[in-house]
Parts: structure tokens; sequence; C-alpha cells
């Protein structure tokens, strides 16, 4: 098998996150914290961290993790640069709002669908780890009123998110064209959006919660620092490559637009891929430190989730200017940046990384600027209940700057991506970054026909030598 020790490293992340949860915490308060979690609603914004310990919380998140690398492991699902930013993912929100009960009926009900198409449950197994985006409806519905009766009910909606995410999130793949790397994101939040509805319309009653930890910015800080540099230094001298050539295929991976699906682990192996994502972990961190913001569950679940898409998209060129158009949006307007959902704008944001790869740094900064005040209202209708609300938040953006700077400033035709979403998953074969391929382009230029559509990796071909 190709890239075979990304399992095993993803397992050593996950043992790290064990041994972390023991330092700050020890047995005796570890498992009244994990139940604390198991019997949370967990609806936005749900810090693990400050309603269980950091222990319950970093032990959750390994689970969580080893959980997900099991599935996929036990699935024979292709090894990627997907494998790390699901899993990354996965171990991230762990720390604020999936737990290791949650997650199971949506898991099921992907499988379900799996079977249902006669299909092979590796195809739909990143989805459904996905989909579990909307695990907070699962305990919601599950724990209502404390009643065992909901029970029931509560993991049937979790069968029918699980069935329904793997079609929908296909089709909205196609109508973001790549400019949204979280595209499960928003696919949910239009789930959440017909969903949260017809509950509350039977009378349940959804209230806000806000839990959020802070004062754990020196150890936290340390922590990050020390993983980011020991990536950097992995992919520097470890990873049988040359530390000059190491660097400069990461300058290469630097060119390219990082639109959906751009998978660095094949486009350029390991090590440049191992100092992007210690790079941009340290990128992340800055930020929040830099605006005042509080290192806690919500935003290491960020930071997380940027450094495994550092495996499939991002980069510091084109996630820097989406960051700081969130920034100016959040001095200029009515929002503290130092508040709790405009730290976790300033990370999700770079949901939208691929409009500044694409378009150009000033694109980046008007889609982060923007997303600084669409995503604080598009997920009210959700009620907290989708844990990407910055993923469906971004799918907005993208969906409507898009054509617009295709159509208005590029002056072309803007056209929908043609190829099949679960495609983009199955195949662990290296591109070949010396190869001059045609650039994926879906903007025919002069009114000439559209040329087919060609995976993302293709733009990174064309730049490399």
């Amino acid at each position: 098998m190709r890239y075979k020790h990304i399992h095993l490293g993803l397992l050593a992340f996950a043992l790290l996150m064990i041994i972390t949860g023991l330092v700050f915490g020890t047995p005796s308060d570890i498992l009244p914290g994990l139940y604390r979690i198991i019997i949370t609603e967990d609806t936005l914004i749900t810090d693990y961290i400050q309603i269980a310990g950091i222990g319950a919380a970093f032990v959750n998140a390994a689970l969580v993790l080893m959980i997900s690398v099991g599935i996929l492991v036990l699935s024979k699902d292709v090894v990627n640069g997907f494998t790390i930013a699901e899993c990354g993912l996965m171990a991230g929100f762990a720390l604020f709002g999936k737990n290791i009960v949650n997650i199971w009926p949506i898991l099921l009900g992907t499988w379900l669908y799996a079977r249902f198409r006669r299909e092979r449950f590796s195809k739909y197994v990143g989805v459904g780890l996905l989909a579990t985006s909307l695990a907070p409806l699962v305990s919601f519905v599950a724990l209502y009123k404390d009643n065992p009766l909901y029970i029931p009910l509560g993991f049937l909606v979790g069968v029918v998110i699980g069935f329904l995410l793997p079609s929908l999130s296909a089709y909205t793949y196609k109508i973001q064209n790549g400019m949204n790397i979280y595209n499960v994101g928003f696919a949910c939040g239009i789930l959440a959006l017909i969903l949260v509805p017809l509950l509350q319309s039977a009378g349940m009653e959804i209230g806000q919660v806000h839990y959020w930890a802070t004062g754990l910015n020196l150890p936290f800080g340390i922590m990050l620092g020390v993983l980011c540099l020991a990536f950097i230094v992995l992919g520097t001298f470890l990873c049988k490559r040359r530390p000059k050539e190491a660097w400069r295929q990461y300058f290469q991976l630097l060119k390219t637009s990082g639109r959906a699906p751009s998978d660095y682990l094949r486009m350029f192996e390991k090590a440049p891929v191992l100092i992007n994502m210690g790079i941009n972990g340290l990128i992340a961190t800055a930020y929040i430190l830099l605006t005042g913001g509080d290192l806690n569950g919500p935003t290491l679940g960020g930071i997380i989730t940027i450094i495994s898409f550092s495996a499939y998209g991002k980069h510091a060129f084109n996630i820097v200017p989406v960051m700081a158009g969130v920034a100016i949006g959040g001095s200029l307007m009515r929002w503290e940046l130092s508040s709790s959902a405009m730290q976790l704008a300033g990370l999700f944001c770079t949901a939208l990384a691929p409009i500044s790869g694409h378009f150009g740094w000033p694109y980046g900064l008007l889609a982060g600027f923007l997303h600084s005040a669409v995503v604080l209202y598009a997920g009210i209708p959700a009620s907290g209940m989708n844990l990407y609300n910055n993923g469906f938040a971004a799918g907005i953006l993208a969906i409507v700057l898009f054509p617009t700077i295709t159509a208005i400033a590029k002056h072309r035709k803007p056209v929908l991506q043609d190829y099949d979403y679960f495609d983009v998953f199955q195949s662990a074969d290296p591109v070949d970054v010396r190869a001059r391929e045609r650039r994926l382009s879906h903007e025919p230029e002069d009114g000439a026909a559209a040329a087919p559509a060609e995976p993302a990796e293709a733009e990174a071909l064309e730049e490399a030598p």
C-alpha cells in the first residue's frame, strides 16, 4: 500500500493526545469527564475542555481519531492526502462537538447508503466521517429532556443524516467549483436547515450554549509550537530527501491554488507536506495569539484542521490573505476580533483559500472580509447544530464569488465542474508534477467551448519545473 505509514502516523498522534490528556488529568478525572462529554448536547459552542477538563477532552479526541483510522482501515479506504485531512478534522472537532458515541449513527447511515447503492463502503467512508458535523443533532434529540424514549429517535436522525449526505455532498461539490475546501460543511448546513426547523416545529426547543475555556495560552502555545517545529524538522531531514530538495518542493507547492481537489501528498510526497503542515500550524497559532484570542478546545480544533488540510489544499500563500480579510472585517465591524465567533472565523475561513490561490490575494482578502460577517448569521437557522458552520458560510460565498469574479473581473464564462466527487478520493497514485498538463479551467475564453474538467492537481503541474 502506498503511504502505508500514514495510518501509523495518525495513531501516533492519537497516542500523543492520550499522553497529553494524562499529563493534564488523571484516570479518576478523565472517566467522569468522558461521561460528561457523552451526555452533553454538543451544540456550538461547547468546549469539551471547559465542561470536562483537558484530560477528558484530549482522550475523547484521541479515541475518535483511533475510531476513524480503524474504520478507514477496515473499509480498505485508499490512503492519500485526504486521509490526513479527514482524520485531522475528526480529531480537531472531537475537542468541541464530536464524541465516541454520537458519531456512530451517522456512520451507520453512510454504510447503509453504500449497501443500498451496492457499492464499496470505502467509496463513501470519507463523507461518512465528515458528515459527523451534524453529530450534535444526534446528541440533542437522544438526550432531549433526559427522556430515554428519545434515544431511538436520536439514533434514527443520525442514520438519516448519514444516508442522505453522500448524494447531497456530491451535488454541492460541483456548484462550489472547488472554491470551498469544506464542501461537506456546506452540504451539512443545507441539511440542517431542513432538519432543525422540523424538530422545532415538532415542539423541541433548542437553547443557546457557550462553553469557552480561557487561560491556557501558555501551555497550549508551547505544545503547538513544538508540534509544528517537529513537522518542519521531519519534513526537512527525515523523509529520504535532501533538505534543499524538500524545501524546493515546498516552494513549488506554494505556487498551487489549492482548488479542490488538490491532494498535496500525491503531488509532492511527504517531505514538503510535513513542512507545509508545520508552517501553517505556526501561522494559525500566531493568528490566535496576536488577535488576543484563546487557545482552547474549539481553537485547537481549528488549528488542527488547518494543519491536516495542509495535505489537501491549504498553504501559507492562500490562507494568509483570507485570514487577514477576517481580521480586517472583525476590526471594522461591531464584533470584537477576540470574540469566540471571530476567532473561529479567523481559522475556518481558510476553507476559502482556493479563492485567494485561484484569483489572487486581493480576492482572498475580499473573501475573508465577507466571511467575517456572513458566518455570524448564516448558521442561525441551524441553531448551532452544524459544527462546520464556517464551511456552510464559505460555501455560500464560494457560490457567489466564483461566477461573479470569473464573469466581471476575469471576463470569462463561469462553468460548473463536471466530474464525480468520490473519484478524487479513490487514488493513491502519485501525480507527476513535472509533466506539463492542461490547467484546470472551466472558464472558456472569448466564447470558446469549455474544456473538459480535469483534476485540480493539474493546476500545480503547469507551474512545476
